[in-house]
């Protein structure tokens, strides 16, 4: 059975635009997160920033799942 999935136009725009919003509000957004983070002090002890940085490793996983599915 073919790894390949059918969508139709619609859909391919629509994930196209979920994936530029992605890169680059959502980047930017997670960015800004990580900043403000960064600023309240020791990042070991810092709860904040380590849900930042999971939710940047979430956003880059769905983006790469994202391009894969929009190349295919």
């Amino acid at each position: 059975m073919s790894g390949l999935n059918y969508v139709t136009q619609e859909t391919l725009d629509q994930m196209r635009d979920e994936l530029n919003k992605l890169k680059t509000t959502g980047r930017a957004e997670i960015a800004r997160a990580i900043a403000e983070a960064r600023e309240k002090g020791d990042l070991k002890e810092n709860a904040e920033y380590d849900a930042a940085k999971e939710a940047q490793g979430y956003h880059e996983a769905k983006i790469a799942k994202l391009e894969a599915a929009v190349a295919t």
